[in-house]
């Protein structure tokens, strides 16, 4: 067990990625494979992780994200592997220039006016362009990127209000989280590497028909700095009795017997 005294949010000098993710499982019981995403400034650089596939086609991000996370796949790309400016645009890859910014085919497909597609973009997360040249996916526990930029783990519902309640237990903070509603990959994985907060998503449309997200799956991204904070407030939530699965008390069921489980 990680004691939640002994875990300073700071990044550690080395971390044990298959303990996490082991502690994760244990915790959460996941369905996906948790995966990490990291940024190069060159292509080479990128280029020199071990095993890494490269496309041989074009594709979402979300593709690329679900390759990784869905087939245990390492894979690194460049903006010419995407399928277009939106993709790209998030993970800095692709100038959020004026006609990215003016959302022109969006609007009259995702929003009624010119103006609402417009207002859309610019209320994206997005990774300023201009460092970086590549990305990479890769699964936690193959330690290629080492350690990735941001964390992305894949969570229903109940298994996410857990992972939030690790968070919180010990340095409590409110959550604050936005949707944009489609592009909400700017939600997840934008929102993180641009503010190195953990952040909540609810997967869009293109997520799910192309990155392969299921109906009752949300995405949580986060620097891999807080994973231990949460496995240990996780820990000790379970301790008390608060764990998932959270088991069903009954609708109309006496409430004292089962709170005082928990309160006293």
């Amino acid at each position: 067990m990680i004691e939640p005294g002994s875990v300073p949010l700071e990044e550690p000098a080395r971390y044990d990625w298959n303990a996490l993710v082991d502690a994760l499982n244990r915790l959460l019981r996941l369905r996906t494979t948790p995966i990490g995403m990291k940024l190069f400034e060159t292509v080479e650089e990128m280029e020199q992780i071990p095993r890494i596939r490269r496309p041989d086609a074009i594709h979402t991000t979300d593709q690329i994200v679900a390759q990784a996370a869905r087939l245990g796949w390492t894979v690194g790309i460049t903006a010419d592997d995407l399928v277009g400016a939106q993709c790209g645009a998030v993970i800095g890859l692709h100038p959020q220039d004026e006609e990215w910014r003016s959302g022109r085919r969006m609007a009259g497909v995702w929003f009624e006016t010119p103006e609402d597609a417009a207002a859309h973009q610019a209320a994206m997360d997005v990774v300023p362009f201009g460092r970086y040249r590549a990305m990479a996916v890769s699964p936690l526990t193959s330690g290629r990127l080492d350690p990735p930029d941001i964390c992305l783990i894949y969570l229903t519902p109940g298994q996410a209000i857990i992972f939030i309640n690790g968070l919180q237990w010990s340095g409590y903070r409110k959550f604050q989280w936005g949707v944009v509603g489609e592009s909400a990959c700017a939600d997840s994985w934008g929102r993180a590497l641009v503010t190195g907060e953990p952040s909540l998503a609810i997967p869009c449309y293109a997520e799910r028909r192309y990155g392969g997200v299921l109906d009752d799956e949300l995405l949580m991204a986060l620097p891999p700095k807080y994973l231990p904070r949460a496995i240990a407030g996780m820990e000790r939530l379970a301790a008390n009795g608060l764990r998932y699965p959270i088991p069903q008390y009954g609708i109309q069921a006496d409430a004292r017997a089962g709170l005082a489980r928990s309160y006293g």
